[in-house]
């Protein structure tokens, strides 16, 4: 979001799902789509079928390599190097978008300046793949009239998240390709409300669709709306710092809902060393957890069958969510319990229902200012959606880009946190396989789908398990600078020679155990995707 908010002024995806099947050109980069986000794969499956060209970077060979056009396994890490590379060959074969630079975009020429340095052959010894396929991608990427960038977590989860997701949006303004349909620059939310939960000011520096808590404006509007004077103008702390906080005694409780840092977060140790020191740590879930394990309150939230209410997905498509069956034994609607505490506090809150909720939301939130229960019947509405005769917005920029001009960056490349060495050899990179989600809270609770895959597993090229006489589907342990595993061997040639692949659902081996907490310093999202591992029998 901080990446494309600073380009864009809106750190949403830009263009619809639907679209995708429309492109010329797909550039995936940092998205296991098949996997991750499969009804997406499917969409660009149809768009391969209808003659689109599919380019995919990724360090692994993911299973949409199989259909790509072009597939570079770039070292982790190296995002910008790589892109700046194609956007050199861009501006040396004069195929950018001069027209578009001029009229909707400034910062142009010390962007140019940057990447001028960036030869295919410079990016190419970086990224640790060929100049002629950096070409390739830059000639399938420029000269089409439509062309959508498609990432995830595989370009944000880095200490230069922020600096490859700024390049992704340099890439797509060089080719004017913004404010178009089936083209932009496209986040896949790791989750299906993650989008919804940031509109509503599920973030330390913004209340709902994003106004700055620092904003006397937004404090003068909210504090009359909830009838209050003592709402803060600081911003708040991150997850990592909240878990610094707690760790040097600044923070003192911890309320988590629907989140399992124990599982999820980089440097697990330092999780747990950090829990441990909370005089109050309460957990709100549907399942026990391992971090509703270590709580002293646990409150028995609903699933989203037991509940009514809305979901902001991915493509900002909010649509209605209705309860189907009544909540299981204690288990209560999470609204009601956050309304409660509320009271017990002091402060009063009333609301009947989630519908009201809803009304409330749309009169203090001007891009959710047009969306009611009523007009979500069917498919839903995209916003912005300002008035309730606004037909929402399927593609954003299309007139004006959402902050006036879009602003070109001039990024260096910068390399990862963490880099191998003799005692370090191998990089490690993180991810999720298609049976089990994020930390298995719901899926490992499945039977037949924790059947499915059952444990973790290392990822391993047949080259370096000969070298160190591993076999397939054998022991082996995993140690960095911060912990140590044991998990099984997988050998396979979709990770290149001195990279390996963990996913990060298991708690019997955890893989951010290992992972580097070294975090963004603008979104201080941690470096989940590099982090240097030594392995031995």
């Amino acid at each position: 979001m901080a990446g494309l908010a600073a380009a864009f002024g809106s750190g949403a995806m830009t263009n619809s799902i639907a679209e995708i099947e429309n492109a010329d050109t797909i550039f995936i980069i940092g998205s296991n789509t098949t996997t991750c986000h499969p009804l997406v794969a499917k969409r660009i499956f149809r768009a391969k079928k209808n003659g689109a060209k599919i380019i995919v970077a990724d360090p692994r060979k993911i299973q949409m390599a199989q259909f790509a056009d072009v597939h570079v396994q770039h070292a982790p890490g190296s995002d910008v190097a790589l892109l700046n590379g194609i956007m050199n060959v861009i501006l040396e074969n004069k195929w950018h978008d001069k027209n578009f630079i001029d009229e909707k975009t400034e910062g142009f020429e010390s962007f140019k300046k940057t990447v001028r340095d960036y030869t295919p052959e410079k990016a190419a010894e970086i990224a640790d793949v060929s100049a002629e396929d950096i070409i390739k991608i830059a000639d399938a990427y420029a000269n089409c009239e439509k062309a959508s960038i498609i990432y995830c977590m595989g370009i944000t989860q880095h200490t230069t998240g922020v600096d490859n997701v700024k390049s992704l949006a340099n890439l797509a303004m060089l080719t004017g390709n913004i404010g178009k349909e089936s083209t932009g620059v496209n986040p896949l939310r790791g989750q299906n409300n993650v989008q919804g939960a940031c509109d509503m000011g599920g973030l330390p520096n913004v209340i709902t669709a994003y106004q700055p808590v620092i904003s006397d404006a937004t404090n003068e509007k909210f504090a009359k709306a909830w009838n209050t004077d003592i709402l803060p103008q600081v911003n708040g702390r991150t997850i990592p710092d909240m878990l610094d906080g707690l760790d040097n005694g600044e923070v003192k409780a911890l309320y988590v809902l629907g989140e399992n840092p124990v599982l999820s977060d980089p440097d697990i140790k330092h999780v747990n060393k950090a829990l441990e020191k909370a005089e109050l740590l309460i957990v709100q879930d549907i399942f026990l957890t391992e971090t509703a394990k270590l709580a002293h309150v646990v409150l028995p939230g609903v699933c989203f069958a037991e509940k009514d209410g809305t979901f902001s997905n991915t493509e900002r498509r909010v649509t209605r969510v209705r309860k189907a069956v009544e909540p299981v034994g204690d288990a209560r609607e999470d609204w009601k319990i956050i309304q409660d505490i509320s009271n017990a506090f002091g402060y009063k809150m009333e609301y009947e229902s989630p519908e009201e909720i809803m009304k409330e939301i749309a009169a203090l939130s001007p891009s959710y200012g047009g969306i009611t229960y009523e007009r979500l019947e069917g498919d839903g509405l995209q916003w912005p959606c300002p008035t309730t005769d606004h037909p929402g917005t399927p593609y954003l920029h299309k007139d004006n880009i959402a902050r006036g001009k879009g602003l070109f960056h001039a990024i260096e490349y910068r390399p990862p946190a963490e880099e191998t060495d003799d005692e370090y050899p191998f990089c490690l990179t993180t991810g999720r396989v298609y049976a089990h989600y994020h930390t298995g809270t719901m899926t490992r609770n499945s039977i037949s789908l924790d059947n499915e895959i059952p444990e973790g597993f290392l990822e391993i090229n047949p080259e370096d398990a000969k070298r160190l006489d591993l076999l397939d589907r054998g022991r082996v342990n995993v140690a960095s600078r911060r912990g140590e595993i044991s998990t099984r061997v997988m050998i396979t040639d979709r990770v290149p020679p001195g990279v390996v692949f963990m996913p990060f659902h298991f708690v019997e081996n955890s893989a951010n155990v290992l992972t580097n907490p070294a975090c963004d310093p603008i979104a201080k999202i941690p470096e989940y995707k590099v982090c240097a591992v030594k392995i031995f029998l």
